[in-house]
């Protein structure tokens, strides 16, 4: 019997360690937008890999530091919270860059998905990005793939609600992973 326990305790043991190398492996600095907000931290893996002209001006505006004290100025319960406005907190305004050529793909938006805000045309995101709490399926090959949360979901789970939200949360400063010193 003892045996038998100690079998079951190492396939445990052996797959755990197996479910965490896969993640360690997948870990890009490059690719990691890490959000200071006023409610915690909110890590994001950007899927250079679906979307690279979306995820370069993700981390072109992190790095100009666009996204700093700029507020969740749109953040519906069981949708979805919006940021990124960094030229006017309120949803309708643009960095100082051209608008984003679409890049969808077939990657399903589900809680922790991030995807770009934009206008009616599909090829006009520029700065703007949500974070959904639900499966979305609506959403799905009409809007860009992002990224998604690797850590930090209760922190945007906590988030003001409203639209627009009277005083906002705010992403107090974001930056890309590998840029930490």
């Amino acid at each position: 019997m003892i045996r038998i326990l100690g079998m079951l305790l190492a396939a445990l043991v052996i797959g755990a360690a197996a479910h965490v190398t896969p993640a360690l492996a997948q870990s890009d600095p490059q690719n990691t937008l890490v959000l200071e907000t006023t409610k915690g931290p909110v890590v994001i893996r950007l899927r250079n890999d679906l979307a690279p002209g979306h995820a370069e001006r993700i981390k072109q505006l992190t790095r100009d530091g666009f996204y700093n004290n700029v507020p969740f100025h749109r953040v519906i319960p069981g949708f979805m919270a919006q940021t990124g406005d960094g030229e006017r907190g309120d949803g309708r305004g643009k960095s100082k860059y051209p608008n984003i050529k679409a890049e969808f793909s077939q990657v399903p938006f589900k809680r922790g998905v991030i995807g770009m805000a934009r206008a009616s045309d599909p090829n006009s995101a520029n700065c703007q990005f949500f974070i959904t709490y639900a499966d979305a399926p609506h959403l799905n090959g009409q809007y860009t793939v992002i990224g998604e949360v690797v850590s930090g979901m209760d922190n945007v789970d906590k988030l003001k609600k409203g639209e627009p939200v009277t005083d906002p949360d705010r992403i107090t400063r974001a930056s890309i992973q590998a840029d930490k010193k």
